[in-house]
């Protein structure tokens, strides 16, 4: 199933603690556009998966539940992100390193990729979509008319993740954080299926020294002068 053609689209890649989510959410939200938080499914497969006592490697049963998931995002009065499953609010335990490992595991198998590529395709719709993730680009969404590739040092990326692992009460170190990052990284470069890369077209933001409010008056300013928005 293929997204509608009239239907204009931003992708946001990039690799883990690059800003992309939480720029998604500011563009959407200043625009008016639907948001998709592709990472989030992929985690939600893991998180869900372990819910219903699968195992890690249980294959066929994570495809299952991608299949089945009743999934909603969105953004609370002041910004911040809201995931539902099922009609429960499982933000919070989504974004745990514990569930971004599985996200990273579930996320190589074509099982599960194909599922969810239908699914993704799906969120397309008037008046536009804003779309994050790590093949938004190069594979869901080859068609959209503005791509960002979000990045950032690894360094700053692990220092992100940190504080905002630590603003949620986890108790991670920042060395331990780093070498995770490092390792998903490869993991999501290496995959057969769907590897991380920008998209030979994307716009590439370096967003170490830039705040939040910067890089998103950036791809505002892209999308304004492609015609996306006034």
């Amino acid at each position: 199933m293929a997204a509608p053609s009239d239907c204009p689209i931003v992708t946001i890649d990039g690799p883990s603690g690059s800003g992309k989510g939480t720029i998604s959410r500011a563009l959407a939200e200043q625009v008016g556009w639907h948001l998709l938080d592709s990472g989030a499914l992929y985690r939600l497969v893991a998180f869900a998966g372990a819910g219903a006592g699968l195992a890690a490697d249980d294959i066929v049963g994570h495809a299952r539940l991608a299949a089945a998931m009743d999934v909603r995002f969105g953004a609370d009065r002041q910004g911040r992100e809201r995931v539902l499953l099922e009609g429960q609010e499982v933000g919070h335990e989504i974004r745990s390193e514990t569930a971004g490992q599985g996200a990273s595991r579930v996320a190589a198998w074509p099982e599960v990729r194909a599922v969810l590529l239908t699914r993704q395709r799906a969120f397309a719709s008037p008046p536009g979509l804003v779309a994050d993730g790590r093949d938004m680009g190069t594979v869901v969404f080859p068609q959209a008319r503005l791509k960002i590739f979000l990045t950032a040092t690894p360094d700053e990326r692990a220092r992100r993740r940190h504080k905002q692992l630590k603003d949620k009460g986890s108790d991670v170190s920042l060395a331990a954080l780093s070498r995770e990052i490092a390792e998903r990284d490869r993991r999501d470069e290496t995959r057969q299926v769907a590897p991380l890369k920008a998209a030979s077209d994307a716009c590439v933001i370096d967003s170490t020294d830039l705040g939040v409010g910067a890089v998103v008056r950036r791809v505002f300013e892209l999308g304004a002068a492609r015609g996306l928005w006034p």
